[in-house]
C-alpha cells in the first residue's frame, strides 16, 4: 500500500492506473491466503503423521517451504505491477 500511495497523482491518476493497483493488492492478498491455507492444512497434516513417524519431519518442512512460496511468488507479482 505504501509503494502504491507513493504513484498516485491526481491530477493523472487514470482508470487503467486504479485497476491496474486494485488487481496488484488482489493478487498479493489472495496469493498470501492460499500460501496460509495451504501451511495450515500441511502443518496439521504433519504434525499428525510426524507423530507417527519422524521420519517424515524433512519432507514436512520441504512441503511447508513450497507452499510459504506461493505467497511470495504473488507478492513479487504484485510488486511488478
Amino acid at each position: 500500500a505504501v509503494i502504491i500511495n507513493g504513484k498516485i497523482q491526481a491530477a493523472s491518476y487514470s482508470a487503467f492506473q486504479g485497476y491496474a493497483h486494485l488487481s496488484a493488492g488482489l493478487t498479493v492478498g489472495l496469493s498470501s491466503l492460499a500460501a496460509g491455507m495451504a501451511i495450515g492444512i500441511v502443518g496439521d497434516a504433519g504434525v499428525r503423521a510426524n507423530a507417527q513417524q519422524p521420519k517424515l519431519f524433512v519432507g514436512m518442512i520441504l512441503i511447508l517451504i513450497f507452499a510459504e512460496a506461493l505467497g511470495l511468488y504473488g507478492l513479487i507479482v504484485g510488486l511488478v505491477v
